[in-house]
């Protein structure tokens, strides 16, 4: 079993940044690839990004592609979603979720166990 628990969420203007963290708890976090996934209002959820056990790989969504940065500490259980330049259309709840996939997944199907999510609004 694993608990995720999203921060950082918040307001912030177009062109403003923010760092989300997900501080994971329970059974080996090193082991699982941890990714990143927001709702917007009225849509269904999207993959935002992913990184692997060990964090030597990653992968982006077209959208944030240049703009976020996944990023993970084992040492403190814990994965940051590091979104700079936003946009309006990052309005979204974003939620962390851990996977036991070897690979880089990108369908939330594939993943085991999720964080509450925690709000990020972004005003024009």
């Amino acid at each position: 079993q694993v608990q995720l628990v999203e921060s950082g969420g918040g307001l912030v203007q177009a062109g403003g940044s923010l760092r989300l963290s997900c501080a994971a708890s329970g059974r080996t976090f090193s082991s699982y690839a941890m990714g990143w996934f927001r709702q917007p209002p009225g849509k269904e959820r999207e993959f935002v990004a992913v990184i692997s056990w060990g964090g030597g790989s990653t992968y982006y969504a077209n959208s944030v592609k240049g703009r976020f940065t996944i990023s993970r500490d084992d040492a403190k259980n814990t994965v940051y979603l590091q979104m700079n330049s936003l946009k309006p259309e990052d309005t979204a709840v974003y939620y962390c979720a851990s996977s036991s996939s070897p690979f880089l997944p990108v369908v939330a199907d594939t993943y085991d166990y999720w964080g509450q999510g925690t709000q990020v609004t972004v005003s024009s």
